[in-house]
């Protein structure tokens, strides 16, 4: 059984990123998924597939997938910069604009 542990990105429907600060243990599927052949819905014998663990530190990830003896691949993630404009939210409704402010 292996696992892939990560810190998983903000969403799109949010512009914090209170939600990916923890650490994710999610298992890498073992057999493929099929489909049924009546109804068309995907389905998968694979119950580990199902689990996502969460953790606050990668450290703990790393200890908990050590000491039950899986196998992991550690995924680091990709910094970001902060995206801060020069004049802020403010700017968009500024008075002493020179030019026009079209969209």
């Amino acid at each position: 059984m292996r696992a892939r542990i990560y810190q998983p990105a903000k969403t799109a429907m949010q512009s914090g990123t209170a939600k990916a600060k923890g650490w994710v243990l999610e298992f890498a599927p073992a057999s493929a998924r099929s489909v049924d052949p009546l109804m068309g819905w995907t389905s998968s014998d694979d119950m580990d597939a199902q689990v996502r663990l969460r953790f606050e530190t990668r450290e703990a990830a790393e200890a908990y997938a050590t000491a039950r003896g899986i196998e992991f691949d550690v995924v680091d993630p990709h910094a970001r910069r902060a995206n801060i404009r020069a004049g802020g939210y403010g700017e968009n409704f500024a008075t002493h604009r020179r030019g026009v402010w079209t969209h």
